[in-house]
């Protein structure tokens, strides 16, 4: 089977949503590795990554951060969190990069836009993959990471050709879901890209239910512009994940 009907692309791929302001000022690193420590730690207790996921935040020179992946997501510190760069290669830091750190160099290789990057293993939209149900926005939040393009591969993403694979398949949207597999979100920083996985398996979760009663209502194209326009901003995603944050003190 070729490359092409390996992976699904919506045939109306939206840009995504614009932010509101101008680029931020660079944040020192030590403060960057912090925000990826509660990225993580939000996601564990919320249930969309456990003893596996991963999250990394682009810095120059080709380099990222990212969590070791032997380190206990409920438990990370600072400690857990390493430079390397975009072969994999440790530049700093305590342990060795996640199998999948392909997934992160292959997008911020693709999307120069992208600051940002979280994957995860979500049950509710993994569900949907699994039996081929595509993801709709019934949901206002997570109307905004619609439509979903899917990856048609539950493969591992753990080298360069998958990761490829998965960067085309995501395109220019802010998240992509990967069959039988999990799904990975983006955002211009790691606020963004948190904030967009709660969203979207928030919507998955409210579409799996409503299945189980009968045909959940999906937003139209109006609807979700009237959402991206109102919802995506900065000011928000800062709620969303205060939200988040302030439960982990």
């Amino acid at each position: 089977m070729s490359d092409s009907r390996l992976m699904q692309r919506p045939e109306k791929a939206a840009p995504s949503a614009p932010v509101d302001g101008g680029p931020e000022p660079a944040r020192p690193v030590a403060e960057l590795k912090q925000q990826l420590v509660d990225c993580i730690r939000m996601l564990e207790q919320s249930d969309i990554i456990d003893y596996n996921g991963h999250a990394s935040i682009r810095l120059e020179g080709g380099r990222m951060l990212i969590n070791v992946g032997s380190c206990q997501r409920s438990r990370l510190t600072v400690a857990d969190i390493c430079t390397i760069d975009m072969d994999g290669n440790v530049l700093e830091g305590n342990g060795k990069p996640p199998l999948e750190f392909h997934l992160h160099a292959g997008i911020y290789r693709a999307r120069p836009d992208v600051e940002a990057v979280v994957h995860a293993h979500p049950k509710w939209s993994t569900y949907l993959t699994m039996v081929g149900e595509s993801y709709k926005p019934v949901y206002a939040q997570g109307s905004l990471v619609w439509p979903m393009p899917v990856l048609d591969s539950p493969n591992s993403i753990n080298n360069r050709k998958m990761a490829d694979r998965l960067a085309y398949t995501l395109g220019d949207r802010p998240a992509a879901m990967m069959k039988s597999h999990g799904a990975v979100t983006v955002g211009k920083d790691i606020v963004e890209a948190f904030v967009l996985a709660n969203y979207l398996e928030e919507n998955a979760h409210r579409q799996y239910m409503a299945l189980q009663i009968g045909k959940p209502y999906a937003l139209t194209e109006e609807e979700v512009a009237l959402c991206r326009e109102k919802l995506w901003t900065a000011s928000l995603f800062k709620r969303t994940w205060d939200h988040f944050r302030a439960k982990l003190a």
